[in-house]
């Protein structure tokens, strides 16, 4: 096996096993932009339709070598729109022979050295890494076609998680201004055919406007006119509430704009809307402090793939600060939390409504979890901070799979634990398939030494968040 040259950008190298372990050689200089298409559209229409069946078959066997990917509900748990179960247990698969008792006792050196990290906890390659871009869950692109006629289906890639590890389709909404109101999405997806109807009478005029804006659709990377495009048909674009569903999230994925070369790019998970009031830190490694900065940045960044030069040609949108800008953070700043009725108003559980189980969690969560160094109850269980894991310290650095070479992932902002249940796949890159996954996780990176029942417990508390 050849060995890694530099630590520094790394370029593709296509892998002919599924699990093996290669390493990858360093980027030309200029691979910072986005090359230019070099074939007629038609040619690579022609070519991504063909390697379609291989790409889905390479990305479902390195999902079936990392996790559990059965359907397995927890009884009695629903997300909070109560139309779909929680799912329970651990899906992270670990190395034959190993147990976590096991694995939670070893060292960070001895893991690296033995290559005995789950390989579930590394970070996960998009489904086309070499090509990146958004992808959209089937049950999203089928209801923005049936209410605009707008094709967000791509013909060289499917999204690649099924439906029960995903959340709840389509989300409740909730809002700060009308708590006494509950769910007021009527049970359907917002979108610009029935944004107004559904919204009359609830929102201001101003909040109504940026709502407007949030669900127009512009050209994006993917989604254009030009030939670079991997849609069928020339489209108008995306919206942002296509990734953010009822301002949450549908579990629509893309490669974060912040990191090159491509291949060491992360895949980015849509992160839920709610309780931005709260929030100061936006976007998992940009640390934009406000959702005004981050709108604007979003534009010419995400939208095209990381690449604002290749913006001004497939249509660049520049929303307007004072006047467009604001008016959408207005909406998004009275997106609520869904119910959490265990919870008093400081973030504690209530003893009268708790479990015994999700009490003893509680003492986890504040003790020795050291959850609470991070997530804070009083706002909104984070700390607006971003902080390193220092995750490397497990695996070996250049490793590729699937085209990805997996980096050190440096900072990331801490995310909000308020509603938790409805947010599967969970960390920056939708790694950890369940909440039990989340926990053994956390409990191997910091150390924490939690017993079974420990662990049961912190799951259990986390789920009433």
């Amino acid at each position: 096996m050849p060995k890694m040259k530099s630590l520094l950008p790394l370029a593709i190298l296509p892998l002919t096993a599924i699990g093996l372990t290669v390493f990858a050689d360093p980027l030309p200089p200029d691979a910072t932009y986005r090359p230019l298409p070099t074939q007629p559209f038609s040619d690579v229409k022609r070519m991504d339709e063909a390697q379609k069946p291989d790409v889905m078959k390479r990305q479902q066997a390195l999902f079936n070598q990392r996790y559990d990917m059965s359907n397995r509900p927890l009884p009695g748990v629903m997300m909070s729109g109560g139309r779909k179960p929680v799912q329970g247990g651990v899906r992270v698969k670990l190395p034959a022979g190993m147990t976590w008792e096991r694995l939670a006792n070893m060292s960070p050196d001895e893991i690296r050295q033995r290559n005995l990290f789950p390989e579930g906890f590394k970070p996960l390659p998009h489904v086309k890494q070499s090509t990146g871009g958004q992808v959209f869950p089937t049950n999203q692109i089928a209801e923005i076609d049936r209410l605009e006629q707008r094709d967000l289906r791509r013909f060289d890639v499917d999204f690649d998680l099924p439906d029960h590890l995903t959340p709840e389709f389509p989300p409740p909404i909730f809002l700060t201004t009308h708590p006494e109101l509950g769910d007021v999405s009527r049970g359907q997806v917002l979108s610009f055919r029935n944004y107004y109807e559904i919204m009359n009478g609830i929102i201001t005029p101003v909040q109504m406007e940026g709502l407007r804006l949030l669900l127009t659709p512009f050209p994006q990377e993917e989604f254009n006119q030009t030939e670079d495009r991997k849609v069928a048909a020339p489209s108008l674009g995306v919206a942002c509430l296509d990734c953010h569903t009822n301002f949450h999230s549908n579990a629509a994925f893309h490669l974060t704009p912040d990191v090159r070369p491509q291949s060491a790019r992360f895949r980015l998970d849509t992160v839920s809307l709610r309780g931005m009031f709260n929030q100061q830190i936006h976007g998992s490694k940009r640390s934009l402090r406000s959702v005004e900065d981050f709108t604007e940045f979003e534009q010419r960044t995400a939208y095209f793939n990381g690449d604002h030069v290749s913006a001004t040609r497939k249509g660049v949108n520049l929303p307007d600060r004072p006047n467009q800008v604001a008016m959408m953070a207005q909406m998004q700043n009275i997106i609520d939390f869904p119910p959490a009725p265990k919870l008093d108003s400081a973030g504690r559980l209530r003893a009268d409504k708790a479990t015994q189980q999700e009490l003893a969690g509680e003492k986890v969560f504040f003790g020795k979890g050291r959850c609470a160094e991070c997530h804070v109850p009083q706002t909104s269980f984070l700390d607006n901070n971003m902080h390193d894991l220092k995750l490397e310290r497990f695996y070996r650095v250049g490793e590729v799979a699937n085209d990805q070479v997996v980096i050190p992932d440096g900072p990331i902002k801490t995310f909000t634990l308020r509603g938790l249940k409805d947010s599967p796949p969970y960390l920056h890159d939708g790694r950890l398939p369940t909440v039990a996954d989340t926990v053994e996780f956390f409990n191997l990176v910091l150390g924490l030494k939690l017993n079974q029942q420990e662990k049961e417990a912190l799951t259990a508390y986390l789920l009433t968040l």
